[in-house]
């Protein structure tokens, strides 16, 4: 092993503080293991999207105020906008996808600990626009102008 591959294998500084992953970001990889595992479980095609959709809503029912309204409106919203997505999870957060890769995803505040809530969409949404376009966007509350324009988003990301 070369000097500079053992330097990789040290996670810690000389302050002690970690360099590596979060505990959430552990965390969060663990979830999506643990997801591919009982995807990878599952029987049939309909079986398996009526699993999937049953473990996003048990998901969202485990999260705390206000990310819980706003992941319960988003969802019904993508529901609406573009029925033809799957809803599963992804590292352990609600995700919608097509032909099996993610479009869009919601991430609550309290996994990352993180100031707001998040919508994003992935590399696969149909959202270009000229050489720079937004991918994600923070979500504090949801009114009903910002979840026309989810659906909008949606409904584009998804085409």
């Amino acid at each position: 092993m070369t000097n500079a591959q053992k330097q990789a294998k040290t996670t810690t500084t000389k302050s002690g503080t970690s360099e590596g992953f979060t505990d959430e970001e552990r965390s969060a990889m663990k979830e999506r293991a643990q997801e591919l595992r009982t995807s990878a479980r599952r029987a049939s095609r309909a079986d398996k999207a009526a699993q999937e959709e049953s473990a996003v809503l048990a998901k969202i029912a485990e999260m705390q105020e206000p990310d819980r309204t706003m992941a319960e409106r988003v969802h019904a919203v993508v529901k609406a906008a573009a029925p033809h997505l799957a809803p599963k999870l992804w590292y352990g957060m609600p995700a919608y996808t097509k032909d099996g890769k993610v479009v869009c995803f919601f991430q609550c505040a309290q996994k990352f600990n993180a100031r707001y809530a998040t919508l994003g969409f992935s590399d696969t949404a149909n959202l270009d626009d000229g050489a720079m376009w937004p991918t994600s966007y923070a979500l504090t509350k949801l009114t009903a102008a910002d979840e026309a324009r989810i659906g909008a988003l949606v409904k584009q990301a998804a085409n």
